[in-house]
């Protein structure tokens, strides 16, 4: 059979083939843990290569036939879900003496196989416990792991490159202590706000190369992860609703205005589809939404979300006049590290009522910190309104003092502790979420 012969000669290569350099990610994955292990996250933010940097620390201690890598974005690949068991046939017929079950399974991009759940269960359920996904539609895979695999998976949020992790890809070691290292620092700093951290940019050297990449990101994002995956017709509307969603990012986003704007532009369109796209690029990892906090989960509910794009490199890329406001650049970076933060038991909001705070963490069912972020306090009103709204949060919410993060260090301010990004970034969590 053809797609036999190919399937073999995808094994035959990958393990004849000299793997990527991977430069080692943050994460801790498990490699024996018994479950089926997910990594979901955005379209080019570094899940294939965080498999590879899983699959070199598992050949260090096997033989590299024991390990099956299939990459489901091929495009010599159009397997069905009724022929994904062709897989194990090509394999045992290139390794006919094999113990599959000590064999490690790497699937990436497995949801461009419809179906493709009930045949990991099966192998999970008869095979081998050593089987790690990707994927890029968090819905996608959570409600397909939610009723197929419930209980025999765990899963990952993979998110482009923190400050750390590029620093190590520039090959920068972080000195926070003396003022050459401050600088380097720095000027790190200024290309990561406006270059983003997809894991391919530090790599390119001219910037119109960079934007071009991030530019193809886009597209490839908007037509094949929104548009095939979803059948979405109305693609003006949708090519509208991206760019204002990406024009108000760290802003709160109201589905009537974008609307009544669609509709006075003489966009025939309903106010449900407008929700559900916005639910499809939560779902592809182009944004992320933030929930108001408010003692009544109806309220948190029926609030208007803020809206973050998931990469300042992109959103630079298709909305120019994003690079020039720093602020939200800078917000934008908090919020993506205070996400990478989290543990199971914190949840992020955002906070409003006369005053607005950026941001608040609960754990469990106490608020634990609030935080704001302001570029620089020069201005007397942006002062004014920052610190206003962190104290007045703080004080409603029964906390002790807020934090502000900053650019640079800023005076002392009652009541407040001022951390600088560079500090909020490279230091200990500790400076900005209180240890359990």
């Amino acid at each position: 059979m053809q797609k036999k012969y190919i399937l073999k000669t995808l094994l035959k290569d990958f393990h004849r083939s000299k793997w990527p350099t991977v430069v080692t990610r943050d994460y801790q994955i498990p490699m024996s843990s018994g479950k089926i292990i997910t990594l979901i996250g955005a379209r080019r933010s570094g899940k294939t290569f965080l498999l590879y940097q899983l699959i070199k620390q598992i050949a260090a201690k096997i033989s590299k036939q024991h390990i099956l890598f299939i990459n489901f974005e091929d495009e010599r690949l159009e397997l069905q879900s009724h022929e994904l068991d062709l897989m194990i046939q090509a394999y045992l017929e290139l390794y006919p003496l094999q113990d599959l079950s000590h064999c490690y399974f790497f699937f990436d991009e497995i949801q461009n196989v419809s179906g493709w759940e009930k045949f990991i269960r099966r192998l999970y359920d008869t095979i081998s416990k050593n089987i790690f996904l990707t994927g890029s539609n968090a819905k996608m895979l959570s409600s397909e792991i939610a009723t197929a695999l419930r209980g025999r998976s765990l899963t990952y949020t993979v998110y482009p490159l923190s400050f750390k992790e590029i620093l190590r890809f520039w090959k920068i070691t972080p000195d926070l202590e003396s003022t050459q290292g401050r600088a380097t620092l720095y000027h790190a700093l200024e290309n990561y706000l406006h270059d983003g951290g997809f894991p391919e940019l530090p790599l390119l050297s001219h910037q119109d190369l960079k934007r071009k990449t991030l530019q193809e990101y886009y597209q490839v994002m908007l037509f094949r992860d929104l548009v095939e995956r979803y059948q979405i017709a109305n693609t003006t509307a949708l090519k509208f609703f991206l760019k204002r969603l990406y024009a108000s990012a760290t802003k709160q986003v109201s589905i009537n205005r974008i609307y009544n704007d669609l509709k006075s532009a003489g966009f025939r369109i309903g106010k449900n589809s407008l929700y559900d796209f916005l639910e499809h690029a939560e779902a592809v990892f182009m944004i992320g939404t933030l929930k108001k906090y408010a003692y009544k989960i109806s309220t948190q509910e029926l609030s208007e979300k803020k809206v973050y794009a998931i990469d300042n490199g992109l959103t630079n890329a298709v909305h120019f006049r994003f690079s020039a406001d720093l602020g939200k650049a800078l917000e934008q970076i908090v919020f993506w590290e205070l996400k990478r933060r989290l543990s199971d038991q914190e949840t992020l909001f955002y906070y409003k009522n006369q005053f607005e705070c950026d941001f608040v963490i609960q754990r469990e069912d106490e608020i634990i910190t609030a935080i704001q972020v302001c570029y620089q306090l020069d201005d007397p009103e942006t002062k004014k309104r920052e610190i206003n709204g962190l104290q007045n949060t703080s004080q409603i919410l029964g906390l002790k003092q807020g934090t502000l993060i900053t650019y640079e260090n800023e005076e002392p301010i009652a009541g407040i502790q001022i951390v600088p990004i560079l500090e909020f970034l490279l230091r200990s969590q500790d400076l900005i979420i209180p240890e359990t």
